[in-house]
């Protein structure tokens, strides 16, 4: 098996190399990642500029490709240009924080996944709940039986795994839940700089009360479960597009 590994963290990420050891054990494996940390950074390319690569040792461990760039020029730049045959499984991960909820969007981790779907790649997203330590090495051995039962997906999928803060101890279980679109308690704290300029901060809190009828990603998580969600590619909504074509919009312009 032909293995793509990246991530947002950058290349030096302790979530990437832990679950490096897990991932050789399975196939063959290319990591191609950021240079520097590139969260947040959703599904953004590189357009104006030139991308740099270069070829790096990872503390004596493995080598790997760092790339000038965003989580999806990784894995357009390695299935384009780096792997000399097709990949047969893109990992992203393992994330410094949990990547569930609307984090979604805006996640790095989760764009390069989705970047593999768009190329018939199938693809898993991993993630760790963020606390003041990160136990990357437990995290990756969860994942890793996760995969085991995963394996094979299917050319297209895209998995989301996130593992929960496990300082509280081990996960209480497994939960296959959808995305939660509730949100999070989010604001911005306002200061001034050196210069005298106004400048905002952004600082992030828990998820929002949940009034969805059934167990999501962000509330299984916060309960100190694993959570496991198939994300779909496209953004269409199919019902509310039927609805609109019956109303005849095309003939509205001659």
């Amino acid at each position: 098996m032909r293995i793509l590994l990246t991530n947002d963290d950058g290349i030096f990420a302790p979530g990437l190399a832990a679950i490096y050891k897990h991932l050789v054990k399975i196939g063959d494996v290319t990591v191609v990642a950021p240079a520097d940390s590139r969260s947040g950074t959703s599904h953004s390319i590189t357009l104006q500029q030139p991308i740099v690569c270069n070829k790096v040792d990872i503390d004596g461990r493995f080598t790997g490709f760092s790339i000038n760039g965003s989580p999806t020029d990784c894995v357009k730049i390695a299935s384009m240009q780096l792997c000399d045959s097709p990949i047969d499984l893109l990992v992203a991960g393992i994330n410094h924080g949990a990547n569930a909820g609307i984090n979604i969007y805006y996640s790095g981790t989760v764009a390069a996944a989705m970047e593999g779907t768009f190329l018939k790649i199938p693809s898993v997203a991993l993630s760790l709940a963020a606390e003041e330590k990160m136990d990357f090495e437990t995290a990756a051995e969860y994942c890793a039986k996760i995969l085991s039962k995963l394996l094979p997906l299917q050319a297209g999928a895209v998995i989301n795994i996130n593992i929960p803060e496990l300082s509280k101890g081990p996960p209480k279980g497994v939960r296959i839940v959808p995305q939660s679109i509730e949100g999070f308690h989010e604001r911005y704290v306002r200061r001034h700089n050196a210069q005298g300029q106004t400048v905002f901060q952004f600082k992030s809190g828990p998820h929002r009360d949940s009034e969805e009828n059934q167990p999501t990603d962000t509330a299984s998580l916060a309960d100190g479960f694993i959570t496991i969600t198939a994300l779909a590619p496209g953004m269409t909504d199919y019902e509310k597009t039927r609805q609109l074509q019956n109303k005849q919009l095309e003939n509205t312009v001659p």
